[in-house]
């Protein structure tokens, strides 16, 4: 992965009348990243990827993508940028190469590198066999694919996604995560979506946006807790012992024939090893807790609205 920033938005706003949509978001994505962006509906996703595709203005904030600022150098910052909005933006009348040599024109590109663009996104996007197929006679998946192709064809450094799994049948979602993991070779990828398990399987890191807020941006685990450990015995103890041990707060009983510890003193570490030796129990593993992204999520948009 590079340093190089892709896209750099700091404190990024929308207020619409006395109503503030969101407010002050920060997103930084580096080349050969894939960033999730995560929340309930009306968290204020789609106005945030609108913000950075240049098609609302932000009332605050500045966005900047492969180093050019959104504002200041709009026509020349777009041109690093490829978009997948929810719907994508399809000709169903046309077929597939020729709706793609459409997209070269509406990017710009010199006539003499059109064709070497349209077979390259047909390549990634395997979609090769059916390049002469009319568009409405293709399957959900290939349209996406299609969607994706026509967000690629000019080579942009950050291509953002807009639920690109969404209405796909499970193959057809497997091949769409396929496809967003090779595109991580030469470019940075954004995509919002409501599939928590598809988040955590390629996502480097996740921003959750809740009421308008951005509440979460780090590692689609949590960073490991001390206060909280897995430990797992060749001869398990009762659960009893373990909560009997001075500092150890709450024993949890695991499927995987471990138990999940809280811990309130530090000092509660060392027993619990002694323990170990002096009863035979056979420590076979001790490590930090690291919270799920559903534990996450769930945790930062639940219960009472946030001050």
């Amino acid at each position: 992965m590079s340093d190089q920033a892709l896209l750099d938005a700091a404190g990024v706003g929308r207020r619409y009348g006395q109503r503030q949509a969101v407010e002050a978001v920060n997103l930084r994505v580096r080349r050969g990243e894939i960033h999730g962006l995560l929340g309930l509906n009306g968290a204020g996703k789609s106005t945030t990827l609108r913000m950075l595709c240049g098609t609302l203005a932000p009332t605050r904030g500045q966005i900047r993508l492969a180093g050019l600022d959104l504002l200041e150098h709009p026509i020349e910052a777009k041109r690093q940028l490829g978009y997948l909005p929810e719907i994508p933006p399809l000709h169903p009348d046309t077929c597939v190469d020729e709706y793609l040599r459409y997209a070269t024109l509406v990017r710009r590109l010199p006539r003499g590198q059109r064709s070497a663009a349209v077979d390259r996104a047909l390549q990634l996007c395997d979609l090769g066999a059916v390049r002469r197929r009319l568009i409405r006679n293709l399957s959900k998946g290939f349209q996406q694919r299609v969607g994706i192709a026509q967000a690629i064809v000019h080579q942009p450094a950050l291509i953002i996604l807009d639920e690109p799994t969404a209405g796909l049948d499970p193959r057809q979602v497997s091949a769409i995560r396929d496809l967003i993991r090779a595109l991580r070779q030469e470019h940075a990828v954004l995509f919002s979506s409501h599939i928590l398990p598809e988040v955590q399987s390629l996502c480097d890191r996740v921003t959750i946006l809740h009421q308008g807020r951005q509440v979460y941006q780090g590692k689609p685990q949590g960073d490991a807790n001390r206060n909280r450990v897995r430990v797992r015995f060749r001869s398990p103890p009762p659960l009893n012992a373990l909560a009997g041990i001075p500092g150890v707060e709450h024993v949890e009983s695991l499927e995987e024939q471990g138990v999940l510890l809280s811990l309130s003193l530090d000092t509660a570490m060392d027993v619990l090893l002694r323990q170990s030796l002096d009863n035979g129990w056979g420590l076979e593993e001790l490590r930090p807790e690291r919270p799920t992204l559903e534990q996450i999520f769930l945790d930062l948009t639940t219960g009472e609205e946030l001050a």
